[in-house]
């Protein structure tokens, strides 16, 4: 990873670690917009995290979809809400136009712009915040010009959905692969809070003690936390592969294997805490539903496989 993206992990690390303990996260995931907008404008200013993948002369970072994976990645750890995910594939269906929409790039790259791109317009991601709304389809691209949004109430409280009624769009262009794009995003997202749900699990193995003894010195459980701990990391050089070189196949297979590694993660993990871990106060349940809901997002895991096995065949 470059000397370039480093620093930024970093700069989102200390922001999230400052600004959205889990007591925060609650705040801001049920607060009227779901995300808190403080961190939001914080984001956008001091990172830019909303310009990275938009060109510099159009009001952007100029960056790559490495760059907007780092900080998914990143907020991802701690399950922060932002409406991040949305904007940034609104912002790659725009850019795929031969005459993007350069005033839409501007405010959507400024962070002043909420959008996002339904696939299923049943469970569109930051649906009910969002100014610019495009469909995507497969085939054609079709941006909204009139439409209402209907907030839902899904299991993953962290993530905001709503479906999207449609009263007026117009087609735009061709569909450049953007369900491609968002599986490997929401990959990356799903390595950092398997990862953070790991290392939450790890130290609390350490502080529980029974028998006389921290229940992580127990050779059963250090032999399940390995095998976790290589879960995670397979997954996430997978993840790293298909940031690297994008394709519907590495797509997939990214989306599948994290999807895979968390839901195995968060399985464990709950085993480990007991009882505990289920209950609203603890966060390890935010992490459970978290997975549980990214792996049904954009298509469940056997879709996925499906596809892949497809190619194969």
């Amino acid at each position: 990873m470059s000397e370039e993206r480093e620093l930024l992990r970093g700069t989102v690390a200390a922001l999230v670690e400052k600004h959205a303990s889990p007591e925060a996260v609650r705040q801001a995931m049920e607060s009227e917009r779901g995300y808190d907008e403080s961190l939001w404008k914080l984001l956008c200013e001091q990172v830019g995290a909303a310009a990275l993948v938009v060109p510099e002369e159009l009001g952007g970072a100029g960056g790559e979809l490495a760059d907007a994976a780092v900080v998914l990645e990143e907020l991802g750890k701690g399950l922060v809400p932002t409406p991040l995910l949305g904007s940034t594939l609104a912002e790659l269906a725009l850019l795929s136009l031969d005459e993007p929409d350069a005033e839409a790039l501007e405010e959507l790259a400024a962070g002043t712009k909420i959008g996002t791109v339904a696939f299923d317009t049943d469970y569109v991601v930051s649906g009910d915040v969002a100014d610019i709304v495009i469909v995507a389809d497969g085939a054609q691209l079709k941006r909204l010009t009139q439409f209402t949004a209907h907030a839902a109430k899904p299991m993953d409280p962290t993530r905001r959905l709503a479906r999207i009624e449609s009263h007026d769009g117009t087609d735009i262009g061709t569909d450049p692969g953007l369900a491609d794009t968002a599986a490997i995003l929401l990959a990356a997202e799903q390595i950092g809070a398997a990862a953070r749900c790991l290392e939450l699990t790890v130290a609390y193995t350490k502080d529980r003690v029974q028998f006389g003894r921290p229940i992580g010195s127990f050779q059963a459980l250090k032999h399940r936390m390995a095998d976790l701990y290589v879960a995670v990391q397979s997954a996430r050089a997978v993840v790293n592969d298909a940031i690297a070189e994008p394709s519907p196949t590495s797509a997939a297979l990214a989306r599948f294997s994290a999807s895979e590694a968390f839901s195995k993660v968060v399985a464990e993990a709950v085993q480990m805490h007991g009882g505990i871990a289920i209950t609203w106060e603890h966060d390890i349940q935010l992490y459970f539903k978290r997975a549980h809901g990214s792996a049904q997002l954009l298509g469940p895991p056997r879709e996925h496989l499906r596809r892949l096995e497809s190619e194969v065949l």
